[in-house]
């Protein structure tokens, strides 16, 4: 784990995530200290991640370092469905290689990430951006053709034009007049094509379904070669949950030796307002420990603690309400088992084990291997 500042200098941002980004320009908060520095709540988590990763000296410990943080981002944004002026972001970063088989390990992880919490419906979108050698040329190509369409752009797009015309690709008001466009893969010099077919075919090979989105070019300017979002249809125009990508030349860029490296963030928020949208529910915990009495609090706790100490996740109601209270408790927790000590069961040297999906119960022994060998089998 990384843990990053809260806030940085500004020119961080505005010489890693592109001076001419919606994201320097318009939504960073940006600030002067009493010792005059120009200070910036951090918009987003990679920049801070390389300086820090440069500052002490990661690069000459190993030669490749994974990384990942769960941080508080800040953007001056109007507040709507999907944004907020503050939001947590997790996100991982691999510095060191420039394998497509981590680009692929990456965009797994996330997968493998919104699979684990439940929510099914997120799909990849995937691009290519290229690199400093190709890029120019498509950019050319993309100018020649925005001309024709300049009087149509919004204002938005029409300073874009001016300033980096591939940010044009990623505004939703004009995406509509740009179908047309050129697509910068017919652009890609040969090493961008076959890092991007590489990664295409290993992601196919693996079972993931990608959508292949020429549009997608993200926000940030330190991207090259591949970049991918995680989309939730359903959110409606907010609908990235997170995304990512390479960025090959960023540590240079801040001073460091030639870096290849890759990473996401996922917007947790943004994740939680899917998960409610699809009514995902937390998966709960495997036991709920309740207890009648002073004498069965002891061995409840004893329970409680050695479950937990093997493996289990579980918890008990330390308030000494009624067996009814504390099975309400018990429902809410959505807890797969119930492990109920009652005086009667204290005397047998056994403990009630009530199954809450089936609601069956039995008598267990007052073993915590035979409980959890129990537990083990729903």
């Amino acid at each position: 784990e990384i843990r990053v500042p809260t806030f940085e200098r500004a020119e961080l941002f505005s010489k890693s995530t592109g001076k001419d980004t919606d994201i320097v320009q318009k939504e960073m908060y940006t600030f002067k200290d009493k010792g005059g520095r120009n200070l910036a709540l951090k918009p987003e988590g990679t920049p801070s991640v390389v300086r820090a990763y440069l500052e002490h000296g990661l690069s000459s410990k190993a030669p490749f370092h994974k990384l990942f943080y769960i941080e508080r981002m800040f953007r001056q944004e109007r507040p709507q469905k999907g944004r907020w002026r503050e939001f947590s972001q997790f996100g991982v970063e691999a510095l060191g290689s420039k394998s497509p088989y981590l680009d692929v390990e990456i965009i797994l992880l996330g997968m493998d990430f919104f699979r684990q919490i439940g929510l099914s419906n997120v799909e990849v979108h995937i691009n290519s951006i290229g690199c400093s050698r190709c890029r120019p040329n498509y950019k050319k190509h993309l100018r020649e053709y925005l001309l024709k369409k300049l009087p149509e752009l919004c204002d938005d797009c029409k300073r874009k034009f001016k300033t980096n015309p591939l940010r044009i690709l990623d505004c939703k008001v004009d995406r509509p007049k740009l179908k047309d466009a050129p697509h910068i893969y017919d652009f890609l010099c040969k090493e961008c094509k076959d890092h991007f077919d590489a990664v295409v075919s290993i992601l196919k090979k693996q079972g993931v379904k990608i959508i292949m989105n020429h549009n997608l070019v993200r926000g940030l300017d330190y991207y090259t070669k591949t970049v991918f979002e995680y989309v939730v249809s359903s959110l409606g125009a907010q609908n990235a949950v997170g995304g990512g990508g390479r960025y090959d030349d960023l540590v240079k860029i801040m001073g460091g030796r030639d870096t290849p490296a890759a990473g996401f963030a996922i917007g947790l928020d943004r994740v939680v307002l899917a998960m409610r949208e699809k009514d995902v529910v937390s998966n709960g915990i495997d036991f709920f420990v309740v207890t009648i009495g002073e004498e069965t609090e002891k061995i409840g706790f004893s329970i409680l603690q050695q479950l937990r100490n093997i493996g289990f996740s579980g918890e008990k109601d330390f308030t000494g309400r009624s067996i009814k209270a504390q099975m309400r408790s018990a429902n809410k927790s959505g807890a797969k088992y119930v492990i109920i000590i009652g005086e009667d069961e204290l005397r047998a040297k056994k403990v009630r084990l009530k199954n809450m999906k089936t609601g069956s119960e039995e008598d267990v022994i007052l073993n915590e291997r035979e409980i959890a060998r129990r537990i083990s089998e729903c």
